[in-house]
């Protein structure tokens, strides 16, 4: 293989049908695209495929964003049940935990599960992670390390920007639609990973941009019990300020700061705090 255009692809170098495809592909291209600006995540039903020109672009939407922290250390191959195991409890704990939380929309990648949340629903994309965080850390992890011995936890990201989404792939083929995804293009889901993977374990780290739109007390505020549930009478800031250079590649972000919450709900009065953070959004 070497390295050329697409359309100087010659007729001795590849046979027909796949070069045809790749032509077709190319008019597309060069034919440019449309977009439809709408103002909340849509339904996937709505999402378009048919239209191979058109997407839609939604401002500010935001992603939650977990996944495994020392997953590496499973072996399919060697120890497969305790690998299928471990993958179950955390992604289908994930989904169900997002959806519970009203996210929109969840998609699983590797690892990890992403949730996206509209504009308007910022203290609820972090009431979710929060509680994500708070099972990975009392329920995953314990029982990962029960089982296997093996040190497996979670860290997360989140990240809030404007996306531009369309189904990507085959319409259908022989009575089958699942060769095709939702591609979400644009910043927040890629940033929201890379802030999960920049974390420490059972740290949810967030971007600027994000933490900007947090306004309850609730969600900036301890309420006033140490990490053991020991109260104190004195309520804290829970955000720590990151510079991204102090924990990654500043080069990979497209903002200079993050903040760090370590925090999981408090034993006494996580209810009430994460019922207080939903509220949030009015």
């Amino acid at each position: 293989m070497t390295k050329g255009a697409t359309h100087m692809i010659t007729t001795t170098q590849m046979p027909s049908a796949f070069r045809t495809i790749i032509d077709d592909e190319l008019t597309v291209y060069n034919e440019g695209r449309t977009v439809q600006v709408v103002n909340r995540l849509p339904n996937t039903s709505e999402i378009p495929i048919v239209k191979p020109r058109h997407w839609l672009k939604i401002p500010d939407v935001v992603c939650v964003f977990v996944d495994m922290k020392g997953s590496t250390k499973l072996s399919a191959s060697i120890h497969d049940k305790s690998t299928a195991g471990a993958y179950q409890l955390f992604t289908t704990t994930a989904v169900k935990l997002f959806h519970a939380f009203e996210s929109p929309y969840i998609d699983v990648r590797g690892d990890g599960v992403f949730a996206l949340f509209n504009s308007d629903q910022v203290h609820r994309a972090l009431a979710a992670g929060v509680t994500f965080r708070t099972f990975a850390s009392e329920v995953f992890k314990s029982t990962i390390k029960e089982k296997t011995g093996l040190e497996i936890g979670a860290h997360l990201g989140i990240d809030q920007k404007t996306v531009l989404v369309r189904k990507l792939g085959l319409k259908q083929m022989d009575g089958r639609s699942d060769r095709q995804n939702e591609v979400w293009a644009g910043k927040p889901v890629n940033m929201a990973s890379k802030l999960a993977s920049a974390g420490e374990e059972g740290h949810i780290l967030v971007s600027d941009r994000y933490f900007r739109n947090l306004q309850d007390d609730h969600a900036l505020l301890s309420c006033g019990c140490t990490g053991d549930g020991v109260p104190t009478g004195k309520r804290v800031g829970l955000w720590q300020t990151i510079n991204i250079s102090d924990v990654s590649d500043k080069r990979m972000f497209d903002f200079d700061t993050a903040y760090r919450l370590n925090s999981k709900w408090c034993v006494i009065h996580g209810h009430e705090y994460c019922l207080a953070v939903l509220k949030g959004d009015k």
